[in-house]
């Protein structure tokens, strides 16, 4: 899933690229990827492209008085085109949901592999119209985030500290990869609760979660789409890992799987060594 480094990334590229350019065209390919219908999308033609922001893991393109947003959920990509394909596309044959053009002969298309489909495409007046975005927490790498932020986010809370980074509504912008790669540069389980931890935790939590964060956005700034992924991926020191080294302790990194996921750790750097039950199975050890 693209978390909040790649969605920068996007947004910078796009900010660059689109900025200036007529939108002459706006195809949906899955209708069901449209979550709006006031305005329409075919308002959004001939409109000239004024900015490019990022609300968390959310793309706003601002065009004259309107705005199109997406969010490309856990298997949706961005596919950059400098000449856009003049194929037809052809609905429920394509994994491409939306395909925009701009004046200059460029454009882009969604995508979204699998079969389910959670991609979102909004064309609202103003971006915080979309339930998403309106229900957003604090983004992470703002300046107003502090150390005590985070605590003040923490107090009280009796819900596994894995869970609270990937909620929306608690910390803007954190999915699974990241939340993987912050509690491990945090030296903290996952299962860890909020609410317990003390104040030498947060500290480390908190410089973890900053310094994971800017790193990654920096090694996302400036990079072409095509190049965002595999940039994400040679950045993780745990996610996505299983069975190799931990490149701090030389542990074996192990996997617990959740439901339709699973997250990676290192026992002797998180854990204490302690190897987490794959909950599929059994209990997790304490």
């Amino acid at each position: 899933m693209p978390e909040m480094p790649e969605v920068e990334g996007l947004v910078g590229f796009l900010h660059e690229r689109t900025v200036g350019l007529e939108l002459t065209q706006a195809r949906l390919a899955q209708i069901a990827a449209l979550k709006t219908f006031d305005p329409r999308l075919d308002q959004l033609v001939g409109s000239v492209v004024t900015d490019v922001a990022r609300h968390s893991k959310f793309v706003a393109i601002a065009l004259g008085d309107l705005q199109l947003v997406f969010h490309l959920a856990k298997a949706g990509w961005l596919r950059w085109h400098e000449a856009l394909p003049a194929t037809v596309i052809k609905p429920g044959r394509s994994p491409i949901a939306l395909r925009i053009g701009f004046g200059d002969g460029s454009g882009f298309d969604l995508t979204e592999a699998g079969t389910k489909k959670s991609l979102a495409v909004y064309v609202v007046r103003d971006p915080a119209d979309v339930p998403g975005i309106a229900r957003l927490g604090p983004d992470p790498l703002d300046e107003s985030f502090t150390r005590d932020t985070l605590a003040g986010l923490l107090e009280g809370r009796r819900s596994q500290i894995k869970g609270v980074l990937r909620d929306q509504q608690i910390v803007a912008g954190i999915g699974n990869a990241y939340s993987d790669e912050i509690l491990h540069a945090a030296r903290m389980s996952p299962y860890a609760l909020a609410a317990n931890l003390d104040a030498g935790d947060v500290d480390r939590l908190y410089e973890a979660l900053r310094a994971t964060l800017t790193s990654a956005v920096q090694t996302a700034r400036g990079r072409p789409p095509a190049e965002l992924k595999d940039a994400k991926r040679r950045g993780m020191s745990v996610h996505a890992r299983a069975g190799e080294a931990c490149p701090v302790c030389g542990d074996t990194v192990r996997s617990v799987f959740l439901a339709d996921r699973s997250f990676e750790y290192c026992p002797t750097c998180q854990t204490g060594g302690k190897v987490l039950a794959d909950r599929r199975l059994s209990r997790l050890l304490k």
